[in-house]
């Protein structure tokens, strides 16, 4: 503790004025009986390979909605929910799935794959779905979450990373540093599933056919009694192919010579899927990566990447630039899946992550994050739970609030020292995040997670599909419901036409063939304007 307040001391509050945060939402589009909507983008939502704030994930039926990067969690909010309210608006009836967990499903060849036109650039995505369906199947790649972007500005490196030990000059002090913040947070991120996961059933047609350990409702769902996140346990972004890389963040270096390898040496049962069957294309690669993204993961090292350039090129050039939080259920209480409350913890437990000494990582304690990350997933409100910790093991509640102590002196300078650029609200709503926060820990019925079961059987006969469905139709009815001025409308309508024609414009400029274009984009050989 001594060493975190003394990091924390060096942090301004110009510095921590100056963190900035970004939000990337997921959610599948359902028709209004709660079945997998099957129609293409809408088009009135502009492009999704070029629209800057709406796009689609890995199904043409899961939107993917972007916000641009803000210095208040409120901010942030305001322009999600205006995103949302522009898509309600031009979505034909078909709603937006409130829950992490899919809506009901088709069989698994008619889950529609992400299509982004004839560029090469489109085609690649396209193709690189077409790998993750031969992979791992069409069904969990329809399961949606929450992404956090989160960076410290530039400035802050200059004293901070002297205070923390690191060497070097200033871009690779600020790498180094978010490396350690990373290590730290997959060692502690089992309480974001505790606090915030909010997937504790799952509609049955998500695993028809397949063998699962879920126990059964008299509805058709399935779930477990004490799970926070089945997204992140064994059944959501899972693979157990990945579950060999034992990916270590000590360094830049082990970063990225783990997934470099992943990338370039084949994989037997990839070899055995084919990169293309006659003019059909069946994933980018044959290697265990197709390409970066392909690595799942709770958090991820992120920099900014110029038109053709490879994620881990443009890291080892440049550093890293900010971390992206990948390990957030959608509350499916809330109209935008997430709220400010959870926002400035997030902004709390970073800090805490990057603050607090961060040993490097071996492959016993990485074997160690994944088990805890499992038990909580599953069983994270059992009563009595005990977690991996060094040799031993530790109550989850107990060093839950271990961890919530530490962060109490990040809450108060928030609160006192960070004016107007940390929330420019009165009051302490930081200190308040971790209020309720402990509250959750001492009383795991308040829980997302403990709320959905409760709600699904109270009102909803114990079905996830209903339940799902009338929180989606609930948060339709109240985004439609609040004022969008008709210049905000035009804006968003002019944004969507723009990326139309965007484009168009890339695909009249290909001049390489696809089979060209796909073996220098994985050979990293392509430059801007290819």
């Amino acid at each position: 503790m001594n060493r975190l307040n003394e990091r924390l001391s060096a942090l301004t509050p110009r510095d921590l004025g100056g963190m900035m945060r970004g939000i990337e939402k997921e959610s599948l589009r359902s028709r209004p009986d709660g079945a997998l909507a099957d129609t293409p983008h809408p088009p009135a939502l502009g492009s999704a390979l070029t629209h800057p704030n709406i796009t689609t994930d890995f199904s043409e039926s899961q939107i993917e909605l972007i916000t641009g990067v803000h210095p208040t969690p409120g901010a942030c909010l305001a322009e999600l929910t205006e995103i949302h309210q522009f898509v309600h608006r031009n979505i034909d009836g078909e709603v937006l799935w409130a829950s992490s967990m899919p809506c009901g499903l088709p069989e698994d060849e008619r889950i529609p794959i992400g299509r982004y036109g004839s560029s090469n650039v489109g085609r690649a995505k396209t193709v690189y779905r077409q790998g993750l369906s031969w992979r791992y199947g069409r069904r969990m790649q329809t399961i949606s979450g929450i992404h956090y972007n989160f960076s410290l500005p530039p400035g802050a490196w200059e004293t901070l990373g002297p205070v923390c030990g690191f060497p070097g000059d200033a871009r690779a002090r600020q790498t180094d540093a978010y490396f350690a913040l990373i290590r730290n947070f997959r060692r502690h991120s089992w309480l974001l599933l505790y606090l915030f996961g909010a997937s504790p059933a799952v509609c049955g047609s998500f695993l028809e056919g397949h063998a699962h350990g879920l126990q059964p409702l008299d509805s058709g769902s399935l779930y477990l009694p004490h799970a926070t996140s089945l997204r992140m346990g064994p059944l959501g972004y899972q693979s157990d192919a990945q579950a060999a890389l034992a990916v270590s963040f000590n360094s830049l270096e082990s970063y990225s010579s783990s997934l470099s390898r992943a990338l370039t040496e084949p994989y037997p049962a990839y070899e055995a899927i084919g990169v293309r069957e006659g003019d059909e294309y069946r994933q980018l690669a044959t290697s265990l990566l197709q390409i970066e993204n392909e690595f799942y993961g709770t958090i991820r090292p992120k920099r900014s990447i110029r038109p053709g350039e490879r994620p881990l090129r443009a890291l080892a050039e440049r550093g890293v630039e900010y971390v992206e939080v990948r390990c957030l259920d959608l509350d499916p209480f809330l109209a935008v899946g997430i709220d400010e409350g959870t926002l400035r913890f997030l902004d709390v437990f970073l800090l805490h992550c990057l603050l607090s000494d961060s040993p490097p990582d071996t492959p016993d304690e990485i074997a160690g994050m994944s088990r805890n990350q499992h038990l909580v997933a599953q069983r994270g409100r059992e009563p009595g739970l005990a977690l991996h910790r060094g040799g031993g093991q530790a109550g989850l509640r107990e060093w839950g609030r271990e961890l919530l102590r530490e962060c109490e002196p990040i809450a108060e300078a928030l609160d006192a020292g960070a004016g107007a650029g940390a929330g420019g609200d009165a009051g302490s709503p930081h200190r308040d995040a971790l209020e309720r926060a402990a509250a959750l820990l001492d009383d795991a019925s308040l829980t997302p997670s403990a709320r959905v079961l409760r709600e699904m059987a109270a009102a909803h006969g114990n079905s996830f599909r209903a339940f799902g469905l009338a929180c989606s139709l609930q948060h339709r009815d109240q985004l439609l419901a609040m004022p969008f001025p008709e210049e905000v409308a035009a804006r968003h309508a002019r944004m969507a036409q723009e990326s139309i024609a965007a484009q168009r414009r890339i695909e009249a400029a290909d001049v390489l063939p696809f089979e060209e274009y796909r073996r220098r984009y994985i050979a990293g050989e392509l430059v801007a304007g290819d």
